[in-house]
């Protein structure tokens, strides 16, 4: 049997607030994502789903607890490892697409593969490819702002997916487009998961995406619980 493709234990994450003193976030948090497996996670506003996806992803530390990334304990490892990791295993898609106004689409996705060591030449036709598979490759010159909200977080998509990564990790990833646009994107989101046979750990509000995934958990209260 595969190993998790991530895998959190006992997470634990506290917040200094000001007289309250502290707010315990994450309470011994477990969760473990299979190879190929889309687990969408449900929680209200201020519920600490952004910690949760931002630990999982090397992006913070937990107080307390393991984050095993492709069977590799990331605990107590140094930044420049867990970097190398994020890098190398991990994608990331937010409300917001993010993207470099500066740069175009097919730039966007090109210069995280550059930072990873890809040559030009193979960075640039890796968004050539996907650009195509989320259909916008007509689009590949264009900088965010002359793209519609669904090809900018189509592009988003593509940034995330530029270095194979094992792992995504979207945080309301259409949460930001109106329901027809949201709807579409979804699809799409869904369809290149499938088709790269990665892992992904997608928190939504919306009952109906999150219905459609492989599997739903809730964070409420600090606690992660199975739907």
């Amino acid at each position: 049997m595969n190993d998790p493709v991530l895998s959190l234990k006992g997470i634990t994450k506290t917040y200094k607030v000001g007289k309250p003193g502290e707010v315990q976030v994450l309470r011994g948090i477990d969760l473990e994502i299979a190879p190929g497996e889309v687990v969408a996670l449900v929680a209200p506003s201020g519920a600490g789903k952004s910690t949760l996806l931002h630990i999982a992803g090397l992006l913070d530390a937990p107080d307390k607890g393991r984050v095993v990334i492709g069977g590799q304990d990331m605990t107590g490892q140094g930044d420049r490892v867990r970097t190398q990791t994020r890098r190398r295993d991990v994608g990331f898609i937010y409300q917001f697409h993010h993207l470099l106004p500066e740069f175009s689409a097919a730039e966007n996705i090109i210069l995280p593969q550059l930072a990873n060591g890809t040559s030009s030449a193979d960075a640039a036709a890796r968004a050539s490819e996907l650009l195509g598979r989320v259909g916008v490759a007509a689009r590949a010159g264009h900088r965010p702002a002359a793209l519609s909200g669904g090809e900018q977080q189509r592009v988003a998509f593509c940034r995330a997916m530029a270095n194979g990564p094992s792992l995504l990790l979207a945080d309301e990833p259409t949460g930001n487009l109106d329901p027809s646009t949201a709807e579409q994107v979804f699809e799409t989101l869904m369809e290149l998961v499938a088709g790269t046979g990665l892992s992904a750990l997608i928190a939504t509000h919306n009952p109906d995406l999150a219905a459609r995934m492989d599997r739903v958990v809730r964070l409420d209260g600090g606690v992660l619980t199975q739907q």
